[in-house]
């Protein structure tokens, strides 16, 4: 009789049961992969890792879906898991196990053989869990990464601009200043030469009034 999921579970964990609804409702089914947790923020560094329930859930159904027929590894590995509580030492637990697997035609070769392909079966979860990463890994910073870059370049064209506007405000301001000179120069010299000009005409005028007073009193 094939081994079930409950019962794999129970060789490799021990659970509290009444944590045990909560797991299996939250958990993806067996031929998804699962989503990886959120990356981290930069200025955080990434835990180490633990095993999550999650995750061995989904690679022990993975492990209830490819349960190979007769009697192979997992049942082995019952049979070992409940000597545990007997009073003997680990090499008498296998072989007692053993004893017990042999008597449905298993062979130490084959219990092998079987564990190796659940390992191959873990190893094909990992490759999708793997694939999924990577998308993600893509989607979630990789996409990050491109829009850095973009601002990135973008920050050094305007910080460029700002330098070339900075440099023309300078230029801009040195001419104004030299214009401010021009103007004031220019300025005096109007104002030098209006003055002049009035000095001159009213020295002539006065010439010519003192003139026109002078013939009035003498010639008469």
């Amino acid at each position: 009789m094939p081994i079930d999921f409950k019962s794999i579970k129970s060789l490799f964990i021990v659970e509290d049961p009444a944590a045990a609804n909560q797991v299996e409702q939250e958990i993806a089914p067996t031929e998804q992969t699962p989503r990886a947790a959120n990356p981290a923020a930069p200025s955080t560094p990434a835990k180490a890792g633990e095993a999550n329930p999650k995750f061995i859930e989904v690679l022990l159904k993975a492990m209830e879906a490819a349960n190979l027929p007769g009697v192979d590894y997992l049942e082995y590995r019952q049979s070992v898991k409940s000597l545990e509580k007997m009073p003997m030492d680990e090499a008498v637990r296998y072989q007692s196990a053993f004893a017990m697997a042999q008597a449905m035609g298993a062979t130490p070769a084959k219990l092998v053989e079987s564990a190796t392909h659940y390992m191959d079966v873990l190893k094909t979860e990992q490759s999708k869990f793997d694939e999924a990463l990577r998308k993600q890994t893509t989607d979630r910073i990789g996409n990050r990464q491109e829009m850095l870059k973009n601002l990135d370049a973008t920050l050094k064209q305007k910080a460029e601009q700002i330098k070339k506007l900075t440099q023309e405000m300078e230029a801009h301001r040195v001419e104004m200043e030299k214009l401010d000179v021009e103007i004031k120069d220019a300025t005096s010299k109007v104002e030098t030469t209006k003055n002049d000009f009035l000095a001159s005409y009213q020295a002539l005028v006065a010439q010519i009034g003192k003139d026109v007073e002078n013939m009035k009193r003498y010639l008469k």
